[in-house]
């Protein structure tokens, strides 16, 4: 039973917090400040239904400061070195500045909506983006959550979710998408051929007819390229899955999507691709053939270099690569000459993401069983349908000839530009081409690195 005393013209109240002394006698804490001794007594029995019930926090707990607390709770998190560089900076520049000097229990549900609305604001002033917004809150919430189940430094979180059905109905605005279509890519490839070489023009053709995402085509190594693989594998020469393996992608062409390259600590490093998602794509003999006289002209471990014959990691992708190749480019002269590369419209401030995006599209487009797209995709599928779905050699084969008959029926128009295949590697400059593409361009066209 909480006991009230008085000091000076306040009221406190002392409860047992649960636990003993190493003299054995009971441990107390207290709360001070009442004008009354109804309100000290209530607040007391409060505290000691959650010490009965498991739900108390102990005062000094509760008084942590959040810029200890912020860092504590992110050296406690095991995620993906990308998830983790994303919540480091989150915490640097929104989090810690705003909340550092408060104490985590003193957190209200009032200063939370406060901090909210002004986010809002900053994005609507276009400040910041929507989505780094909303970034930010989840990281808080997720925050809050644990210091309320894991931690027990507060009771309930201030981060108050919004009931379904509550406040005004605002439909979620998505930007609408074009159906990716071949003479679009056609002239993005194209236009990679001038910045990038031979290299610029596959790496287009991959994106979209693969579907991997960014930095796992930054990490394909040659001996998982569909010219080596499965028989260059170096990681399953022991494993119960090579050997249907073997047998299966023999038959028809397949790259295994085994890594993604990010930076880990500072230093380039090969891990798993995002949620595990390791997977065999099956891919049309036109893309085959592509990476076959790719991985001729070089003799590198990654099959998509840089201008320098380094990793993509590292460089400044956007800028050197895909803004060129996306919205054009002035002609140059002097030793890094190439002539002026015309913007694609459809793309205008568009992602090369995007391009994954569209590969989904043609998969369904095509009709081709949900599980073989999603599995291609790098998703799961849920609940039954998950457990009793199977990726058949059949719905592969069938993947590969939709893309490839995609592909040949675009090509068989007549004033379809290809480039000729590198072999080997810089191309020459002696080549001329009609059309879009009017000169060939060396590998090392840009002195970034």
């Amino acid at each position: 039973m909480p006991y009230i005393e008085w000091r000076g013209n306040k009221c406190r109240v002392k409860w047992w917090a649960g636990e003993y002394l190493p003299n054995g006698r009971k441990k107390y804490e207290s709360e001070s400040g009442f004008d009354d001794e109804e309100t000290a007594l209530n607040y007391g029995l409060d505290r000691e239904h959650e010490v009965r019930h498991g739900t108390a926090v102990k005062s000094k707990n509760g008084k942590t400061i959040m810029s200890d607390y912020c860092w504590d709770w992110f050296e406690a998190q095991d995620l993906r070195p990308s998830t983790m560089r994303s919540y480091k900076a989150i915490i640097n520049r929104r989090i810690e500045p705003y909340w550092g000097s408060r104490a985590v229990g003193d957190i209200t549900a009032f200063e939370y909506e406060g901090w909210r609305r002004a986010l809002r604001k900053s994005a609507k002033n276009g400040e910041i983006s929507d989505k780094y917004v909303i970034d930010i809150l989840k990281v808080f919430g997720v925050m809050m959550d644990d210091s309320v189940t894991r931690y027990h430094l507060r009771t309930t979180s201030p981060v108050v979710k919004e009931k379904r059905g509550r406040g005004k109905y605002k439909k979620k605005i998505r930007v609408p998408k074009r159906p990716m279509e071949m003479i679009m890519l056609h002239r993005l490839a194209a236009n990679a051929y001038q910045v990038w070489g031979y290299t610029g023009w596959t790496y287009i053709w991959t994106a979209a007819f693969t579907g991997m995402r960014p930095k796992e085509i930054w990490g394909l190594q040659r001996c998982f390229a569909s010219p080596n693989w499965p028989a260059s594998d170096p990681l399953e020469m022991d494993d119960v899955r090579r050997e249907p393996d073997l047998d299966r992608y023999t038959k028809m062409p397949a790259l295994r999507v085994q890594y993604q390259h990010q930076w880990v600590d500072g230093e380039r490093k090969l891990v798993e691709p995002k949620y595990d998602s390791w997977r065999t794509l099956v891919v049309p003999s036109f893309l085959h053939e592509m990476h076959t006289a790719l991985l001729a002209s070089h003799d590198a471990q990654w099959v998509f270099r840089s201008h320098r014959g380094g990793p993509l990691l590292g460089t400044q992708f956007e800028q050197t690569y895909w803004y060129p190749i996306r919205d054009g480019s002035p002609a140059r002269k002097g030793r890094y000459a190439r002539p002026e590369i015309p913007a694609v419209p459809e793309m205008a401030t568009k992602r090369i993401y995007l391009l994954r995006h569209g590969h989904k599209e043609w998969l369904d487009e095509d009709g081709h069983p949900r599980v073989a797209a999603e599995t291609r995709m790098g998703h799961e599928l849920g609940g039954v349908e998950g457990v009793y779905a199977n990726v058949t050699p059949a719905m592969e084969s069938r993947i590969a000839e939709s893309l490839q008959e995609r592909w040949e029926k675009f090509v068989g128009n007549k004033g379809v530009w290809l480039p000729p295949f590198p072999s080997p590697l810089p191309v020459d400059h002696s080549i001329r081409v009609p059309g879009q593409v009017r000169a060939s361009v060396t590998l090392d066209v840009d002195s970034s690195p």
